[in-house]
């Protein structure tokens, strides 16, 4: 007799029904396929990776028996202390002062995200978010439980309206001011101020998002919400934004060394959290990170700055020749993305499944990046991966089709 299969489902908690795929991790299986031409993955160039320097710092560190001792080892929550002054020191400069004590170290800004979750949020609680916002921190704060609210137009001069501001009152709000995933865009200095305002008005927790802050490669670079709130407040101990950082688009994503910043009180708790997910990031990764930034990282983020704005000036070139009539787009400063806003009826998942079939381009649809109410004519476009050539075909093939389906 073949025996009936576990009904897991009916054991999973409440929670796992808020609990989804990504449809981002589902296309990055694409890029095993030669032919499609991808704008799909918010992912790194791997040759910009610092491979030589990563290496070197892993043989230094295996060849003296003292550090491999201690590379190999358990080790503290909080993560390497000599990498943790080495952040404070840079966000000190970056008008954040800060301790080691105020940071602790994470696997990938994405950890940070939801242990910053299981720290502030109950079911049921609110929060705020931009339309659209960051895919992967919905997933995170999914498993919670919470009640999402998008950041209504003109909320950041004082036009939300009472209702809007009673739903979010004592809310957690999560932005990505600087060249946001998936939209490009970053909040202006007066719509920092602004979030500051609503936030102290309301009683609101700030998660900052800064995993793209690195990748400026135009325009002049804006105060953090961190260091505007500490220069209001006159500490981070009194701040009411945590900090998430991370060099996963920087150095390499196989590190996972990530971060938060923020007050003493909230990263003691962290580490109790922290403790109890995975006791602590990978010793040895933490060690060959601090050598491989301690030395040459401005000049490695120049490199990184100049490679992604070619890339990001490729295809807004090829979005001017090849779009037709009708689409409009983000034009970022930085970061990794580019977001398309095509003509009301068109949906992009439904362009999606046609590109793959019948153009072999593949790119995100917008629905799933919106919390509260989502939008369907829009799609986000990485440019971070193909080179100029397949950047211009790619884009004339999208437009062709776009053009075709309107």
């Amino acid at each position: 007799m073949t025996p009936t299969p576990r009904d897991w489902a009916a054991r999973f908690s409440d929670r796992m029904a808020r609990v989804r795929a990504s449809e981002i991790r589902e296309l990055l299986k694409l890029l095993d396929q030669p032919d499609i031409l991808s704008f799909a993955g918010g992912i790194p160039d791997p040759e910009l990776f610092p491979v030589e320097r990563i290496e070197a710092a892993y043989r230094r560190i295996l060849a003296d028996a003292d550090l491999a001792r201690q590379a190999l080892q358990y080790s503290v929550s909080e993560g390497y202390l000599p990498l943790r002054q080495w952040i404070a020191g840079r966000m000190t400069r970056d008008g954040m002062p800060c301790t080691a004590d105020n940071i602790m170290l994470t696997a990938g800004s994405q950890q940070a995200l939801d242990l910053l979750g299981k720290l502030l949020l109950s079911a049921g609680d609110t929060v705020l978010t931009a339309r659209p916002t960051y895919l992967g921190a919905l997933q995170a704060f999914n498993g919670y439980q919470p009640a999402y609210l998008d950041l209504p137009d003109g909320a950041l001069s004082g036009a939300g309206g009472e209702a809007f501001e009673a739903r979010c009152a004592g809310a957690v709000g999560y932005f990505v001011p600087d060249f946001a995933n998936p939209t490009g865009r970053s909040l202006t200095l007066s719509e920092r101020e602004g979030l500051l305002d609503l936030a102290d008005r309301l009683d609101m927790t700030l998660i900052e998002e800064a995993a793209y802050r690195d990748l400026r490669f135009a325009g002049e670079p804006l105060p953090t919400l961190l260091g505007l709130d500490i220069a209001r407040t006159g500490s981070i101990e009194t701040a009411r934004t945590l900090y998430c950082g991370t060099f996963s688009k920087t150095l390499s994503p196989a590190l996972r060394i990530g971060w938060v910043c923020g007050a003493a009180a909230a990263i003691e708790k962290l580490v109790l959290l922290k403790q109890g997910a995975d006791l602590h990031v990978s010793t040895i990764n933490q060690m060959v990170a601090h050598q491989v930034v301690s030395e040459g990282y401005d000049q490695h983020l120049g490199r990184l700055r100049a490679a992604y704005g070619a890339k990001r000036q490729a295809l807004l070139a090829a979005l001017d020749r090849h779009m037709p009539p009708g689409v409009a787009w983000s034009i970022p400063e930085g970061g990794m993305f580019v977001w398309l806003t095509l003509p009301e009826g068109l949906d992009g998942k439904i362009l999606l499944e046609r590109a793959l079939a019948e153009e072999r381009v593949a790119f995100v649809p917008g629905e799933p990046f919106f919390a509260e109410v989502a939008s369907r004519n829009c799609l986000r476009l990485s440019y971070s991966m193909p080179g100029d050539a397949d950047i211009d075909e790619g884009v004339r093939r999208l437009g062709r089709l776009i053009a075709r389906a309107g």
